[in-house]
């Protein structure tokens, strides 16, 4: 039974079946990933998408709260050819519009083909066409989000593992994943999570050993306080950087970020480094990328499949970034020798 529709730009609109009702609108994106949709759904960085699994069975292992990134669901609406009850109770609950038994393979083919694009769906018994139509006529493109990382960070300063021994990261919160505070406090540093607006008197509260930008969602542009941060602690404090971290130090420090065709989502990922010529299989989720690393970077690791940067490093500033997730949830787990990589640098 029809009772879900999903209009994309050109105005197209595609039929399918409600699992969680109501009516949204965003960027429509896909990811490869074959497991880990409590992780992917639970990402901060999915902020204003619609997040198309190509994997043809999601909920094939319940929903488990220990493996989620964050408190909520993040994408705006779900597309999947096949989802289980746990999984569509779930985003019921969240009050995330759902929709199943569509041709998600066609959808993955347009984007590749085409770019993310703007979408709107319509979902229960009442949804019509038009009210998808509606919903992507006031779809907005991500980067016209201008004041994202308020949806997605901290509001009030926040200490994880207070009382460690080991060192004091102060971390600006742009939409971070929960597993990239529990890589570092596993190492017993003690993070300060501080907002994505943080002001320097607070960074200056902190006294860190290290600076360390999260990942988070949209244009890496538009997050200016947090390349303020970077600009005005580069030198002084060693300096670290994750997905949108990567592309906020690369803007902060003269490089150049632009937006991608349809992105790096999913858990196989390959890159290589280029000074041990070793590849490494690598969890990503990112629509834009450094399109120019400025003259204080250099690319020392680019994605196998497309040679964009996906590691910039500067000995003597003492900066580490990457582009890719190295906490790896949900896999794989090459790249976690990152936390210990950087938090070298504060010990130093």
């Amino acid at each position: 039974m029809t009772d879900a529709y999903v209009a994309v730009e050109g105005e197209r609109v595609i039929e399918a079946r409600a699992r969680s009702p109501g009516t949204t609108r965003g960027e429509l994106v896909f990811t490869t990933a074959y497991t880990g949709y409590e992780e992917s759904l639970t990402d901060p960085s999915y902020e204003e998408q619609l997040l198309t699994f190509s994997y043809p069975l999601i909920g094939n292992y319940g929903v488990r709260e220990e493996r989620f990134e964050s408190d909520r669901v993040h994408p705006r609406g779900v597309l999947a050819r096949e989802m289980t009850d746990d999984v569509a109770e779930w985003l019921q609950e969240e009050g995330v519009p759902a929709v199943d038994h569509l041709d998600t393979r066609e959808i993955v083919t347009e984007i590749r083909d085409e770019g993310a694009m703007k979408c709107g769906i319509a979902a229960g018994p009442d949804a019509t066409e038009e009210d998808a139509l509606e919903e992507l006529a006031q779809c907005k493109h991500m980067s016209d989000h201008t004041d994202i990382g308020s949806q997605v960070s901290v509001r009030e300063p926040t200490v994880h593992n207070e009382g460690g021994e080991g060192a004091d990261v102060a971390l600006i919160d742009c939409g971070a994943k929960g597993s990239i505070i529990d890589s570092l406090v596993e190492r017993d540093a003690v993070v300060h999570q501080l907002p994505y607006d943080a002001t320097e008197a607070e960074v200056d509260a902190v006294d860190p050993d290290l600076l360390f930008i999260s990942n988070g969602p949209g244009d890496p542009e538009n997050f200016e306080q947090a390349g303020e941060i970077v600009d005005s602690y580069v030198g002084d404090v060693p300096l670290a950087g994750i997905c949108l971290g990567q592309q906020v130090v690369a803007n902060a420090l003269g490089g150049r970020t632009e937006k991608m065709e349809f992105g790096h989502r999913g858990v196989n990922q390959p890159v290589r480094d280029l000074r041990t010529d070793k590849v490494v299989m690598t969890t990503q989720n990112h629509g834009y990328t450094v399109a120019d690393p400025g003259e204080k970077l250099t690319v020392t690791q680019r994605n196998v499949n497309d040679e964009t940067p996906e590691g910039l490093d500067n000995d003597d500033l003492k900066i580490i970034t990457r582009q890719y997730h190295p906490e790896a949830n949900p896999g794989p787990h090459d790249s976690l020798s990152f936390f210990d990589d950087v938090l070298e640098l504060a010990e130093q």
